[in-house]
């Protein structure tokens, strides 16, 4: 599995017109070529952070005239969303390379807990930046939770960000991948962590959630029993005492060692930790090994020559 990150999309600093975006989906599409033509059958997934808040802009800027989406609905729309421009840039690229390939995107919905203690603590922003008055407002009309980020000056909303238990779509994405009359599609499945959904009677329900996009791609790589898990992201690798003196990069470590710098506190909690706890728990479920590092690096990760590879203990 190949987890891209979100500057995979849109890099930081870039603003989101369409057509950037595709150009970015573009050399997304190259990496998922060259691995196509080193022998791999691929399943693909994605960040979607900033189109999941620019359809919450778009429905706050429209609320007069158009009636808002809930949360789960704008995460379904933006996997739509990325998911035509993954396919249309990696169906180009393979007819450009004569590959005879092909991308499905499949709309995903995760499963998570309806007691996630997240649920009672929302602590993911989401969405743009009011004013102390306006926060007042939205805290009174529609319950949201909101917070200060004094940083960039203006409050945001808060969403519970629960752990992903499974995927609802698990069972027939395993049958798909595993197809031998299959092996010619790429599927692309879980943007953005997924649709949030707990489970109500014999069905379904979506929640006003954002799922955890890396450890979201684990419950999927796990789920469809696939060897090896790629995340990348926009740093070469994981650095161990970063942003002190002694920084520097963590070429590869075993299960145990991960968990013992997990402990010791060495990864952000909104960056390099949850890529670092998914890599983890897909080796301990039974996968080969989980690779982080950045697309431009890939390949250099892939023959230990950079990155960070995580596999089982000795």
């Amino acid at each position: 599995m190949v987890a891209l990150g979100g500057n995979a999309i849109l890099k930081a600093g870039q603003r989101g017109e369409f057509e950037l975006q595709i150009e970015n989906t573009r050399e997304a599409a190259k990496i998922i070529a060259n691995l196509v033509e080193k022998g791999y059958h691929l399943v693909v997934t994605h960040g979607n952070g900033p189109q999941v808040g620019d359809i919450l802009l778009q429905n706050e800027t429209a609320v007069k005239a158009v009636p808002p989406s809930p949360l789960d609905a704008c995460v379904a729309e933006s996997q739509g969303l990325i998911g035509y421009m993954l396919i249309q840039s990696m169906d180009n690229e393979f007819r450009k390379r004569n590959i005879g390939m092909q991308a499905l995107c499949v709309l995903t919905r995760t499963i998570v807990s309806a007691d996630d203690p997240a649920f009672e603590n929302p602590s993911k922003p989401v969405g743009g930046y009011y004013s102390g008055e306006e926060s007042r407002k939205l805290k009174k009309e529609k319950k949201w939770k909101m917070v200060q980020d004094s940083a960039r000056g203006g409050y945001r909303r808060v969403v519970p960000s629960p752990v992903p238990v499974a995927i609802a779509e698990g069972e027939l994405l395993k049958t798909f991948f595993h197809s031998s009359e299959n092996r010619r599609e790429i599927l692309i499945v879980s943007g953005g962590g997924g649709i949030p959904v707990i489970r109500k009677g014999k069905g379904y329900r979506g929640v006003e959630a954002v799922i955890d996009k890396d450890l979201a791609a684990q419950v999927v790589a796990t789920s469809l029993g696939v060897d090896e898990l790629f995340i990348l992201t926009d740093v070469d690798s994981v650095f161990l005492d970063f942003g002190t003196e002694k920084q520097h990069p963590l070429r590869s470590a075993t299960v145990d060692e991960m968990k013992r710098h997990i402990s010791e506190g060495q990864f952000g909690r909104g960056s390099m930790l949850p890529k670092a706890e998914a890599a983890v728990k897909f080796v301990q479920m039974g996968g080969k090994r989980a690779v982080i590092t950045s697309q431009e690096k890939m390949f250099d990760a892939l023959d230990g020559k950079d990155g960070t590879t995580i596999f089982e203990n000795d």
